[in-house]
């Protein structure tokens, strides 16, 4: 369940919590809340930003010689360590507010199905294009995430969304464009397709679980951790069928065995997911979406410099500015939704 950039997911789990923060709001002061509000941002940013690139040497760097063997492990891990987390905090001796509701088991199957797909592309998409061209390709996600609402909640989104959606794919266009260049032989642009299409595919399913998401909370009135122990069973359970086909459980297993450094770093992406994933609820909780937006979208404009400094991703001025209209967009998009609140 990696909630990442979309006010639309966020808005699934916040009816949820609503009673929860005016409750906390009454009672906090002004110190109390800023201490609150830093805790939240290094948390977010600490997980994500160490996620983020972690992500991107296991995806792009080589381990004496050899690449990870196997992008379905990678999900399956970050799996098995967020339901364990999950199922500590639902179910364990910490946990004071008792199980009121519930959702049947295979409700979570199609949302499940489609996160373990969106996972697996935004990975396995590192081998054919850069971390930041996946990062600003991945804020068209407002593009599938309407389609996917009109289509499974006959959802209506006024002309704004509309043209802000047209803008956010200019703007990804254009940094896709200059970063691709006039030099390239067709071998290497047909490659960085492909890993385009594979964005593509994260886009759609990503979209597709939010909305699932948004159906299961507002019918069975479940809180998100329990939505976090539903979605990583059958998450768990899909990978586990897949790498048991492939053969990528064998061969990923006997990889980490033999590169302990590689297990290192799958260890410290799980953590940092789970960590990420924890720090999501307790930040919407706290202080609500916004707040939570405006801190991711900090967050990919680190990342994109990190991985810029790191790994010698040169950006040339035509990206420069796809990058400013993408994500003066996001922060004219987080402005109006605020106004729309506070109105």
């Amino acid at each position: 369940l990696e909630i990442e950039d979309d006010l639309e997911k966020l808005e699934a789990a916040e009816p949820i919590l609503s009673h929860e923060i005016a409750r906390e709001k009454s009672s906090d002061t002004f110190v109390k809340t800023s201490l609150s509000l830093v805790f939240c941002f290094l948390g977010l940013q600490g997980s994500y930003l160490t996620w983020g690139f972690l992500q991107e040497v296991i995806m792009t760097s080589t381990y004496d010689g050899k690449g990870f063997p196997s992008s379905t492990f990678i999900v399956f891990s970050n799996r098995l360590l967020a339901l364990l987390v999950a199922c500590v905090i639902v179910y364990g001796p910490f946990n004071r507010q008792p199980v009121t509701s519930r959702a049947p088991l295979s409700s979570f199957a199609p949302c499940s199905l489609s996160n373990v797909l969106s996972s697996w592309a935004q990975y396995e998409c590192l081998k054919y294009i850069s971390f930041p061209l996946q990062v600003v390709s991945k804020s068209c996600k407002v593009i599938p995430v309407m389609f996917m609402g009109k289509f499974l909640s006959r959802k209506s989104y006024p002309w704004v969304e509309y043209v802000e959606a047209v803008g956010l794919t200019i703007g990804v266009s254009l940094f896709s464009l200059n970063e691709s260049g006039s030099s390239e032989d067709d071998e290497v642009r047909e490659t960085k397709f492909f890993g385009l299409l594979l964005v593509a595919m994260y886009l759609t399913c990503d979209s597709f679980t939010s909305q699932w998401q948004d159906k299961i909370f507002k019918t069975h009135k479940i809180s998100q951790y329990q939505m976090m122990v539903g979605i990583n069973t059958f998450s768990i359970f899909f990978t586990t069928l897949e790498l048991i086909r492939s053969g990528g459980f064998v061969s990923s297993v006997a990889f980490i065995t033999d590169h302990p450094e590689a297990f290192n770093h799958l260890i410290v992406l799980s953590i940092t997911s789970a960590t990420g994933q924890l720090f999501i609820f307790y930040t919407i909780k706290k202080f609500g979406p916004i707040i939570f937006t405006v801190i991711m979208t900090c967050r990919q404009m680190l990342s994109m410099v990190i991985s810029c400094l790191w790994f010698g991703h040169a950006l040339g001025g035509i990206s420069l500015f796809g990058s400013v209209v993408v994500f003066g967009i996001l922060g004219y998009r987080i402005n109006r939704k605020y106004k729309q609140r506070k109105g």
